[in-house]
């Protein structure tokens, strides 16, 4: 197995991994998913060789070193297959939100010139099909292929083809071509760890996404150092995959954790079902979403509601305890004295264990907070049971993550913890950090202008993210540098941490603070629809729809208590003076939202004239 100076330095390719795991732990169950209710494991070796049959099967097609393919479907094995199998070959892979309508595919596959689309099912098939006939169309587009040809009988014939067809074409090739798996091995043994084998576009929340050129040392390191500093290494990996693999985050830890660690990636069969695969699956790694993170939370807090009068009196006097425990152990790094170890041991066996294997993460040795910040009360609640969920900070260009928070170091309020191994880094005076490491991407596909206003000849990162430095060597994020508002009183304020305090409140699912030129700040409330519902039927408030919820007297005022406390804790020229609650849900394809759930803010203006007409009237 490599060692830690290799791995690293990211001294290593991914599909060099995937054929040394292959090698010592063929027999092994490396993927699993659920067919037909019954779960069910493909080995390390079953992995390596589809993934060889595909590799043939794009050498048959034509496709050569520094071709792009795109793959838009949901997380199933079949995405693992085609991704490794392009890269064994030098193809670049481009991985599409399932979210994305067919014209945000139109732009990223018409922009990295894909030559191959994999798809999912008929819904991408779809979109993808619905690029080529509008527009521009897909000019580079050559084959499509689908995993799940479903409802798909009817369509043209070869638009698309099965996948099946993609790997009886590498079978075909080898049987034909008695050279072809030799010329595969040499193939793979020719890949270098700085050549670009992914690219990630981003989420493009002040303009049109940019294809971010990753490499497998960008990679390896990132996944590798993420590892190392979380005190993963030699551990079981047990994971369950259900975010994008698109993602940075993702694709980071489903697919390189994984080529590193060896172990098992279980597919969840969608994300409405991620709280349940996770009590089968018991995974030993979490990555969670703050959303994610929050359901589970509420999910409990529901259940505990509705239970016996003495369940709910040993609950909360257990998170009430358990919540002076959690204290003594951030402000220490762990619990030193032999009576708070009793009492929590007491806690755990009584109410904790239980709590852990409801939500079925008794098993986790590590858990994840990634793609934005979280609830501090959500933080709080996971660490008073006994399962602290480690944040971190880092971008996509810079291989996903730079800080992390570490284990048995105390806790700093707000804090994203120090630099990982290898990461240098500095704060310029108007608060921007600067990171340079080997996660560092390779610049921006067909963008050299904004390579260079992004990344130094020398290797440094302006991340256009403000941080304060914290306790020894840490960073907290103030907020996106484009997204610092200046009053017309000429005061900068920070927005973010003002809405995540109001979105600390489970009744507020988004919050937007503006006062751009203003003379004061005004807000744009997206509730909770199912918490701020669950709220009124208590109350025998009657509603029908999101719209005629948010337009209830007793629902603006329940929001009007979030943000009054809200504003108690920040300086008076950092209050929300008036705010308006959406009337409909932020969505993807509105373009309100990125499809990492991100809101636009270059586009508030346009999408949310008619509020701020009603905060700010015409001033």
């Amino acid at each position: 197995m490599l060692d830690h100076a290799q791995l690293i330095q990211g001294e290593v390719t991914m599909p060099a991994l995937l054929r040394l795991q292959a090698n010592e732990r063929g027999a092994q169950i490396a993927l699993r998913e659920k067919i037909h209710g019954i779960w069910q494991g493909r080995t390390w070796l079953d992995y390596y060789r589809t993934a060889r049959r595909v590799a043939h099967g794009l050498t048959h097609l034509g496709l050569r070193r520094g071709d792009r393919i795109i793959i838009a479907a949901e997380d199933i094995p079949e995405w693992f297959y085609a991704d490794l199998g392009a890269q064994m070959i030098g193809v670049q892979v481009v991985g599409i939100y399932p979210t994305n309508p067919w014209a945000e595919v139109q732009y990223i596959a018409s922009h990295c010139q894909a030559k191959l689309a994999i798809t999912g099912d008929q819904e991408q098939t779809d979109k993808v099909l619905d690029a080529e006939r509008n527009g521009n169309g897909l000019p580079h587009l050559q084959h499509i292929f689908c995993v799940d040809m479903k409802g798909l009988r009817h369509y043209e014939p070869g638009q698309p083809h099965g996948f099946e067809h993609l790997l009886a074409l590498g079978d075909q090739l080898v049987a034909e071509d008695p050279e072809a798996e030799r010329r595969l091995d040499a193939q793979i043994d020719a890949l270098v760890p700085d050549d670009v084998n992914i690219l990630v576009y981003t989420s493009g929340t002040t303009g049109p996404p940019k294809g971010a050129m990753l490499t497998h040392r960008n990679f390896v390191y990132g996944a590798y150092a993420y590892m190392v500093a979380r005190q993963m290494t030699g551990k079981a990996f047990e994971s369950v995959c259900y975010l994008p693999l698109c993602h940075v985050a993702e694709r980071t830890y489903s697919t390189v954790q994984h080529l590193i660690s060896g172990g098992c990636v279980n597919f969840a069969e969608s994300v409405d079902t991620v709280a349940s695969n996770i009590r089968e699956i018991g995974p030993t790694f979490f990555l969670g979403v703050p959303r994610i993170w929050e359901k589970l939370q509420q999910g409990f807090e529901f259940r505990m509601k509705d239970s016996g009068r003495v369940q709910r009196w040993l609950y909360r006097l257990g998170m009430r305890r358990g919540r002076v425990l959690s204290d003594r152990r951030a402000a220490q790094g762990r619990l030193t004295a032999v009576g708070d170890r009793l009492e929590f041991g007491f806690w755990y066996l009584l109410l904790f264990r239980n709590m852990q294997r409801h939500m079925g993460l008794n098993r986790t040795h590590t858990r994840m907070c990634g793609g934005a910040s979280v609830s501090p009360e959500t933080l709080k609640f996971f660490d008073i049971i006994g399962l602290p969920v480690g944040q971190g900070y880092g971008l996509t260009e810079a291989g996903g993550l730079a800080f992390v928070q570490l284990p048995g170091r105390p806790f700093i309020s707000g804090s994203c913890g120090p630099a990982m191994e290898g990461v240098e880094w500095r704060i310029a005076d108007d608060g921007e950090v600067f990171v340079r490491s080997p996660g560092v991407f390779k610049g921006y596909l067909f963008d050299d202008k904004g390579t260079a206003d992004i990344l130094s000849p020398d290797g440094w990162i302006a991340t256009g993210d403000i941080v304060e430095q914290r306790g020894d060597g840490e960073i907290a994020v103030v907020d996106r540098k484009k997204a610092i508002i200046i009053t017309s009183g000429g005061k900068n304020i920070a927005p973010s941490e003002i809405e995540n305090a109001m979105k600390d409140s489970p009744f507020v699912r988004e919050a937007i603070v503006v006062g751009e030129g203003k003379k004061f700040l005004g807000g744009l409330v997206q509730i909770d629809f199912d918490t701020v519902g669950r709220w009124a039927g208590e109350r025998d408030l009657q509603y029908t729809t999101y719209k005629s919820l948010t337009q209830m007297p007793e629902v603006i005022e329940l929001i009007q208590g979030v943000i009054d406390d809200v504003n108690s804790r920040f300086a008076r020229v950092e209050n929300v003076r008036k705010f308006v609650l959406l009337e409909k849900e932020l969505d993807h394809d509105d373009g309100e939202l990125t499809a990492t759930q991100k809101v636009r803010r270059g586009l508030i203006n346009k999408k949310f004239a008619r509020e701020l007409e009603i905060i700010y009237g015409g001033s």
